[in-house]
C-alpha cells in the first residue's frame, strides 16, 4: 500500500514539483495539496494523510500553527517540515509543536524520500546540522513576549517613541526593553539585532 502524503507550500512550482517527485515513487502518492496552514488543517481532516510536508512561512495560517491544528486532532499525525528556514527558532519551534522531522528544501532527493519512510516508520529525525542550530536555541535567553514585539518593530523601522505609541508604552520602557535585546542576542546595536533575530528565526518579514 501507497504512503498517502499531502503537500503544504504556498508557492505552486514548490508544491507541485514536490508532489510529481513524490507520485514517480512506487510506494507514494500525494492525496492532497495546500497553499497554506487552515487548507492544509481542512485537507488534513478529510483526507487523513499518512505524512504531510509542511513549509513554515505561509500567509492565512503559518506552519507551526497548522501543526499545532493537525496534532490537536491527530496527536499521532506524522509531519516533516521542509523549509527554507534554517534558524535555530525556527527548528525550535516546528520540532516543539510535533514535527517529526526537520529538512531544508536543499536537501537530497534521496534524503526526502529516505525521511518520508522513515517517519512513517514512527521515527524522529533530525539532521546533525539541525541538531546543532536546536542546542544554540536551548541555551540561549528566550526574548518575552514583549520584547520580541519591540524587535518586530525595530525591523519595521520604528524609533523608540513610535515603538511606545504602537505597544502604550513609555519610551523609557521602551529604551529597557531594547537594551535587554540587545543584551540576550549578544549584540551591540539595533541594526544588528534585527539582523541576528532574521537570521535566527525570532521574527519574519510577512510572507507574500
Amino acid at each position: 500500500m501507497s504512503l498517502r502524503c499531502m503537500v503544504v507550500d504556498d508557492h505552486p512550482v514548490v508544491c507541485e514539483g514536490i508532489a510529481a517527485l513524490l507520485d514517480l515513487q512506487d510506494d507514494m502518492e500525494v492525496v492532497a495539496r495546500a497553499r497554506n496552514g487552515r487548507d492544509a488543517v481542512t485537507l488534513f481532516r478529510e483526507t487523513r494523510p499518512d505524512i504531510t510536508l509542511m513549509d513554515l512561512n505561509m500567509p492565512v495560517m503559518a506552519g507551526v500553527e497548522a501543526i499545532l491544528a493537525i496534532r490537536d486532532e491527530d496527536p499521532a499525525a506524522r509531519i516533516i517540515i521542509l523549509t527554507t528556514y534554517d534558524g535555530d527558532e525556527d527548528i525550535y519551534r516546528g520540532l516543539r509543536a510535533g514535527a517529526r522531522a526537520y529538512l531544508l528544501k536543499d536537501a537530497p532527493v534521496d534524503t526526502l524520500l529516505d525521511t518520508i519512510r522513515q517517519v512513517n516508520l514512527g521515527k524522529i529525525l533530525v539532521p546533525p546540522e539541525v541538531a546543532a542550530k536546536l542546542t544554540i536555541r536551548l541555551t540561549s535567553p528566550e526574548l518575552t513576549p514583549r520584547e520580541t514585539d519591540v524587535l518586530r518593530l525595530m525591523a519595521d523601522g520604528c524609533s523608540n517613541t513610535q515603538i511606545g505609541s504602537a505597544l502604550f508604552i513609555t519610551e523609557s520602557t521602551v529604551k529597557a526593553h531594547v537594551n535587554r535585546i540587545l543584551h540576550k542576542l549578544n549584540v551591540c546595536d539595533r541594526t544588528e539585532a534585527v539582523t541576528t533575530a532574521l537570521k535566527r528565526g525570532l521574527i519574519h518579514f510577512s510572507s507574500a
